[in-house]
């Protein structure tokens, strides 16, 4: 078990993020030892790896929390589906999905304001180095 500053710091949050996740609801609060003290499973890190990992993809908290809704990790998993587990990993799909197109889509627009400044910094070579020759050139005339 680990406390909430150990929890931050395996998985890159502070315990201020982590109260307010649980705060808005995306994070169930977990157990309390002694004192109040929250206590965080290994099960309750690696949740929040995989939230830190959605984090970093640029997903909305109302994504992640309608991500994490169902509180289902998946991770070993027998063959056997119910039909709730079956929505859940279909609305995750949708969200990632979805998610996945909108990065592609600023990955594009990303491309194209790169190579439009390429271009510029290419221009702007260019009229400097003829600049420059211009003034090595009257350099030698005198």
């Amino acid at each position: 078990m680990y406390t909430i500053r150990q929890a931050a710091e395996l998985t890159g949050f502070s315990p201020d993020t982590l109260r307010y996740y649980e705060k808005i609801g995306i994070l169930k609060s977990p157990p309390r030892g002694p004192g109040g003290v929250r206590k965080y499973s290994e099960d309750n890190v690696r949740l929040l790896a995989s939230l830190n990992c959605l984090k970093k993809t640029g997903l909305s908290l109302e994504e992640i929390k309608e991500f994490f809704q169902e509180g289902q990790c998946f991770a070993n998993h027998s063959s056997v589906w119910e039909l709730d587990e079956i929505q859940t990993l279909s609305s995750r799909r949708k969200i990632l999905s979805g998610h996945l197109n909108r990065m592609v889509q600023q990955r594009r627009e990303l491309d194209n304001i790169i190579q439009l400044t390429r271009e510029k910094l290419d221009y702007y070579d260019k009229m400097l180095n003829e600049h420059v020759n211009l003034e090595e050139d009257k350099e030698v005339s005198k």
